[in-house]
């Protein structure tokens, strides 16, 4: 299988994820600059955390009109896998890929700790190596994470299915106190309609390795690589 991440002038955690998928899970990684267009033939796009263009406006919305993201929408479209991580789930919606905006922390404060997210959907070419409800324990590092959309759109978003992860305690409880940026419904990551576009706040490839305090990150990057091999088979 073939990864791209995508690298934006700010972007840091793109090494993160081709060190997830490539050292540790063995596949093969190209890094995707921003004013490119070619997509090198890849299986399924990164679009990884950071600073794009240094936040300058509002997280994502330079990024966002990159010659590199006109090939990324024409690739979603066509049933290309696309994830996004951090700043990459703030591109994400910023291009419309996927639905909602991310919002300021409520508390207001850059928030770097470890998290609980609940699975809510293993169907997903992203997931399928998860259990339904299972508990990943995998570390945030963002200061605009609240996952916000109006009621009218968050119920839309509720009712098919397009949330992915929710934050939640140790138990797998869903309550304010386990939400940690004030997102809508805990939500932390939600899928678009088709299913090929992906997106959560949490780092799961800053989790892939014991040495790094846990391997739950692996789940994620294991449901892409099979998703893709069952493609080709």
């Amino acid at each position: 299988m073939k990864f791209g991440v995508l690298v934006f002038p700010g972007t840091w955690s793109d090494r993160d994820w081709g060190h997830a998928l490539g050292y540790v899970s063995g596949q093969e990684v190209v890094y995707l600059w921003h004013d490119d267009t070619d997509l090198q033939n890849c299986d399924v796009i990164i679009v990884p955390g950071g600073f794009a263009h240094g936040d300058y406006l509002r997280t994502g919305a330079i990024a966002r009109f990159s010659p590199i993201m006109k090939s990324v929408r024409a690739f979603a479209e066509k049933g290309g896998l696309v994830l996004g991580s951090c700043n990459g789930f703030q591109i994400l919606t910023e291009a419309g890929l996927l639905p909602g905006a991310l919002l300021r922390n409520a508390c207001s404060s850059f928030l770097c700790e470890w998290t609980y997210i609940r699975v809510e959907r293993t169907d997903t070419p992203f997931t399928s190596q998860c259990r339904k409800g299972q508990i990943l324990r995998i570390p945030i590092s963002h200061g605009e994470g609240l996952y916000f959309c109006d009621d009218t759109d968050l119920q839309a978003l509720e009712d098919r299915g397009g949330v992915v992860f929710r934050y939640c305690d140790a138990n797998g409880a869903v309550t304010p106190e386990a939400n940690p940026n004030g997102s809508k419904n805990n939500i932390a990551g939600v899928i678009n309609e088709s299913g090929s576009v992906i997106a959560l706040m949490p780092h799961p490839e800053r989790c892939c390795e014991p040495e790094l305090g846990g391997v739950d990150g692996l789940l994620i990057c294991q449901s892409m690589i099979q998703s893709i091999a069952g493609i080709h088979s």
